[in-house]
Order: structure tokens, then sequence, then C-alpha cells
């Protein structure tokens, strides 16, 4: 399926690695031009480099900036001013019991999940809705829905991602501008391999581990096992393409069943 992305420009934040760096490969397999953000030269290097050995000849390059530094994100605006696509995919994440996690816990994973993609948004949406096309996708999580006991922090700023993205929405009206969300499930990206190891303990397998998880963690997964990086990547790829035109103001799950209801 041709998803008409050729000569569309696309930012993807936190696209060194896991979920950003998949749907930065889909996009530029679709002939999109991309551009990459990390905390390090060497990481944008390298994920730009897997991207052209996959896609030879794929406009991508990338640009450094910590999501949790204001004035970094400041001057990515000012190096890419305008995009006909932003995917708002920078997320951290830490298991942590609620009575430990402290104010500057709480400032910090809102300056970074949610303040990054309002702050992109506030420059590239009203250029949006001047040329009257354009594709914002906040990736949030199934933690947004059913907020988890072990990273309430983490949950509660993806439940704002949506708020926020539903906002936006409701300023289309009218336009060929969609804002929408998509609610992964589990997926095994890099950061979750790591929160893995710390879930198990001694004498444990990855294997072991990730079903336990499962058993005990998240029960209602009709899948049982993590969901991989490209099957989030293929659905991130068909919503900010033209051909999802009349999927706006949505919250598109792709959670493996997780979230038990209708």
């Amino acid at each position: 399926m041709d998803l008409q992305l050729t000569h569309k420009t696309a930012l993807i934040t936190g696209s060194t690695g896991g979920i950003g760096l998949a749907i930065a490969r889909r996009l530029a397999a679709e002939g999109a031009a991309v551009i990459l953000t990390g905390r390090t030269q060497a990481r944008l290097d390298e994920a730009r480099q897997t991207i052209l050995a996959q896609t030879p000849g794929a406009s991508v390059r990338g640009v450094a900036v910590d999501f949790g530094d204001a004035a970094q994100v400041d001057n990515l605006l000012k190096q890419v001013p305008t995009v006909d696509i932003l995917i708002n995919n920078v997320g951290i994440f830490e298991p942590k019991p609620f009575a430990d996690i402290t104010d500057a816990d709480w400032l910090h994973f809102f300056e970074v999940n949610v303040l990054s993609g309002v702050r992109l948004s506030r420059q590239y949406f009203p250029l949006m809705l001047k040329q009257d096309w354009g594709r914002i996708l906040f990736i949030s999580s199934e933690s947004g829905f059913q907020i988890p006991a072990e990273m309430i922090q983490y949950g509660t700023t993806k439940t704002a991602q949506l708020a926020v993205a539903r906002g936006l929405a409701e300023l289309t009206k009218g336009t060929q501008v969609t804002v929408n969300s998509l609610l992964p499930g589990p997926t095994a990206s890099e950061g979750v391999e790591e929160f893995l190891k710390k879930l198990a303990g001694e004498g444990k397998t990855r294997e072991e581990a990730e079903h336990e998880f499962f058993r005990d963690a998240r029960p209602s997964s009709l899948l049982q096992r993590f969901i991989t990086v490209d099957e989030i990547a293929n659905t991130a790829a068909f919503l900010v393409s033209p051909l999802a035109a009349a999927t706006n103001g949505a919250s598109v799950r792709a959670d493996g069943g997780v979230i038990r209801s209708i």
C-alpha cells in the first residue's frame, strides 16, 4: 500500500531507538524526509545509518536535543522551523513506589513527556493550519488509560498527552489537519528490556520475566507477549498518512488487547 508520504517532512522525537526509530524507518521507506532527534550525535549518526542501510538514498538528518531542556527545544525549533508531520514520541518511564516519587520527579516527567509535545505543537500546529495540511501524532500508552500502580507518574503524563491531543484536534474543524494519539501496549523497546532486567530477580531468564510480567502486571493482554516496535510503527505510519484523513481526535489502540473496554 502506498501511504502517499513522498515529499512530506516528518519530525520524530526520541527516534534513535525503539518505537521512534522504527517509525522513522517506516516513514523513510515510504518516501518521507525524516528528521531524527536524540540526545547525542553518536546515537543520531547510528540511527541515520540504520535507516540508510534499509532505504538507500533516503532523506534523513538528525538534531541533537534534550527535551528536558527548554533552551535545547528552542534551538531545535530554529533548526527545523516547519514540518508536515510531527510525531511526539519522546518519553521516559521508571518504576517507582508512589511515596518515593518526588516533586522533582513529577516535574521532570511532565517536562519530557508532556511539555515536549506542547512546545513543538505550539510552533508547528498553526503552520499546519495555515497550509491546510498536517499531522500530529502523540505516542501515548495504554498506561494513559489504565494507570500502572508501579509508575503512577508515567501513566499520569500519558493521560495528559491524550488531553492535549484531543484539545488540539478540536481546533482543526474544517481543515485537512489531524491530531491523534496512539496507545501502544507493552512493547519490546530498549527501555522495556531494561525494565525487564529490573523486574527479573536472580536466576530468572528474560522469557521468565516476560511471562511473569504478563501474568502479574498485564493479565488482560490478549497477546500475552511484548508487541514489536515495527507493529507500532505500521499503525503510526498509517495515522500520519493522507489515507487516514477521517481519523481525527482519536485515541487509537495498538495495545494487544490490554484495555478491557468496548
